[in-house]
């Protein structure tokens, strides 16, 4: 009877198949997301601004999928997720075995589906991108349903796994570099603790992103899979303080692979900076996404301001600015120094900010910060600026229109400039080789740090990545801890 509904099942998906070739899979529209009204999310901080799409549209839009015998998709993608693979089960229906599929290589779906730049990776080498002048295939979109999907219907679908071979390893940071280097490890068969100094797991996951991007309760979703896997996290804990690196070798880790992040604040150096009001974008979301401070009965409440103002253009410029909005804020401005072209914020972010109602006052700098009589900022002295010849990036240079200065009224300031290194690992391993910026050099292939038993990578080795570009960097030392522990033994 089982042989009869399969064969069954085959003619129908073969069926299928032929009637959508057919009809030219090129000319289905790409799926349309549907998104939380603009005039009631800006209410609510931890209203997910994005709805996930339905069944039947993730069916359609993996149906677009021209299956290239060459899939430059995966080219795009920093952790070779199957793509191609994936899309094709939603496309015949088998949703769950999608999200496997994904799971090979990405242990966090349902966050990259999210928050990771599909438009620049995987979605930019689509077929339909390269060569047809048509809207790319929604992978992220897809990606995140599948997981979802998976999720909700309580399937939980963990990896097959070596046996255990009882060689322990350390993970310094949980964030999404070290989630994905513990989880290679831990399906290698290591056993593997992640080590946290926040009280939440999660890192970056959850302390910048805003839980209208990125709920929280998605994030621990994943993590819990990985807890499932063995993966074990210790909180409140700082390796060098809390523990020595000699500590934890005495207590039989052979390998570490460091993923601390690059938590410390870049500020302009202007004057002004250390006035009441003028807040670096890390202390800003950490104290509103991990400690609450946005509720009435928080012990650690942040300042709310009429005209709030935030230095930057990048995604956490938009996250800032998004959440000073939600708080209450009347006029809520993101100062850029070059045109909104230039911006590095994902296009997604920039459209939902501009149907926010957030001001963007482009081609402008702060020069200073000025005080009230009670030392509070209450105003910015900005310089006018213009576009001149590209620089390193590729992007015009911003230069100064000499003598086109003006006031603007700021009761709040959030400086979204960029972050630098985590300084505490590599101050407590002065041997280890760093950057005339503190980042930690490795080698890019097995991202491998000049002491053998340390490996590197996402942010304090990049200075400054996306999510899905740090997992990359987590997966590769997972493969070059696996090799070199085996070269040990």
């Amino acid at each position: 009877m089982n042989d009869i509904v399969h064969n069954r099942q085959q003619s129908w998906r073969a069926a299928l198949r032929k009637r959508i070739n057919a009809k030219d899979r090129t000319n289905i529209l790409r799926v349309e997301v549907q998104e939380a009204d603009k005039d009631e999310r800006i209410k609510y901080q931890r209203l997910e601004v994005s709805s996930n799409i339905s069944k039947e549209q993730a069916v359609q839009e993996a149906q677009r999928c021209l299956d290239c015998a060459n899939p430059t998709c995966i080219q795009g993608c920093p952790v070779n997720v199957n793509i191609p693979g994936f899309i094709k089960k939603i496309e015949n229906n088998q949703i769950t075995e999608a999200a496997c599929v994904i799971k090979n290589n990405n242990l966090l779906p349902a966050i990259c589906g999210r928050v990771c730049p599909q438009e620049k990776q995987c979605e930019a080498q689509c077929f339909y991108e390269q060569k047809l002048n048509k809207p790319a295939v929604a992978i992220g979109k897809l990606e995140r349903f599948a997981a979802d999907y998976a999720r909700e219907k309580g399937c939980v679908s963990l990896q097959e796994q070596a046996p255990t071979n009882g060689i322990k390893v350390a993970v310094i940071g949980s964030g999404p570099s070290g989630l994905a280097c513990a989880g290679d490890l831990v399906v290698k068969g290591y056993d593997v603790t992640v080590y946290e100094a926040l009280h939440e797991i999660g890192g970056v996951l959850k302390y910048g992103i805003p839980e209208f991007r990125l709920p929280n309760a998605i994030v621990d979703a994943e993590i819990n899979e990985m807890k499932q896997l063995g993966v074990k996290f210790v909180t409140n804990f700082i390796v060098g303080k809390t523990q020595s690196f000699e500590d934890l070798k005495e207590l039989g880790f052979k390998a570490f692979y460091v993923a601390s992040g690059a938590g410390l604040p870049r500020l302009m150096d202007i004057p002004g900076e250390n006035l009441n009001g003028v807040l670096s974008s890390n202390e800003y979301l950490t104290r509103i996404n991990l400690m609450e401070a946005d509720k009435e009965d928080t012990d650690t409440p942040v300042l709310h301001g009429k005209n709030v103002v935030v230095i930057g253009g990048g995604n956490t410029a938009m996250d800032s600015v998004r959440t000073a909005k939600r708080l209450g804020a009347e006029r809520a401005i993101v100062m850029y120094r070059r045109s909104k072209e230039e911006m590095p914020a994902r296009l997604e972010e920039v459209h939902h900010a501009e149907e926010e109602g957030i001001e963007f006052m482009t081609l402008s700098n702060p020069l200073e910060y000025l005080a009230d009589e009670k030392g509070n900022v209450s105003q910015i002295r900005v310089q006018r600026m213009q576009l001149g010849e590209p620089d390193v990036s590729g992007r015009r240079r911003p230069i100064a229109i000499e003598g086109d200065e003006f006031i603007l009224d700021a009761s709040v300031v959030v400086v979204a400039v960029g972050v630098s290194p985590n300084p505490l690992v590599p101050s407590v391993l002065k041997e280890m080789n760093v950057t005339q910026w503190g980042t930690i050099v490795v080698d890019e292939t097995s991202m491998q740090a000049s002491l053998p038993e340390v490996f590197a990578g996402g942010d304090i080795v990049r200075g400054g990545a996306t999510v899905i570009l740090a997992m990359g960097d987590g997966r590769r030392a997972a493969e070059g801890i696996d090799n070199y522990l085996r070269s040990k033994n």
